[in-house]
């Protein structure tokens, strides 16, 4: 396991959801809460956001986007983002509604275990299901690729991030004293990924 996966994480999504849709408030994941939708969010709520692989060329979007998530102290740096990028265990993962960078996941991995860097969705776009819907395409790739224990770190106050992770099959494991900013306790949150079924086993089932 890499020393960068025992970093720390964050999480901003859909509705006050951060370490993605659940980012917690360390140094390395975030969230903010959520605002109404503005006329272009309500333009666009009836289109499906597209789900594709990271391209070097979204970083600045990218960067952009934690900055607006995230507080200063927490939003990441350039060169930490960069960083985390450009890992050789690191997948992500991109929301697009239209020209627009919606949100992105990033994760590390070192089969069986992965663990969840950061989720952000920008704020207009936030409780349309994005962060979920990034969230479930990377456990998907996850456990393709031999995944079969996700971790991540989300801040003990962020009710709404720790409520998003629940809803989606995450357990608090442990409690991580003064883990953003050096004051804020964290949760780190676990899930059991199911390996994928295979297709023999599908037909056995039929």
């Amino acid at each position: 396991m890499s020393a960068a996966m025992w970093g720390r994480g964050r999480v901003c999504p859909d509705s006050h959801h951060h370490s993605g849709v659940g980012k917690g408030w360390d140094r390395r994941r975030k969230g903010e809460p959520c605002a109404a939708p503005s006329l272009l969010g309500r333009r666009i709520l009836v289109m499906a956001a597209v789900l594709r692989a990271y391209d070097p060329r979204d970083f600045a979007g990218l960067y952009r986007l934690d900055q607006a998530c995230f507080p200063a102290g927490i939003a990441y740096s350039k060169t930490t983002l960069r960083y985390f990028l450009s890992l050789r265990s690191a997948d992500s993962l991109v929301a697009m509604q239209d020209t627009y960078i919606a949100g992105f996941i990033l994760t590390e991995e070192n089969p069986p275990l992965a663990h969840i860097i950061t989720l952000d969705v920008a704020e207009k776009f936030r409780r349309l299901g994005i962060g979920s819907a990034l969230l479930q395409e990377s456990e998907r790739n996850l456990a393709l690729r031999g995944v079969r224990h996700v971790l991540l770190e989300t801040a003990a106050s962020n009710e709404a991030g720790v409520a998003f992770w629940r809803h989606h099959g995450y357990v608090v494991k442990a409690t991580l004293k003064c883990y953003y900013l050096g004051r804020l306790d964290a949760y780190e949150m676990r899930k059991i990924l199911l390996a994928p079924a295979t297709e023999g086993s599908a037909k056995k089932e039929i």
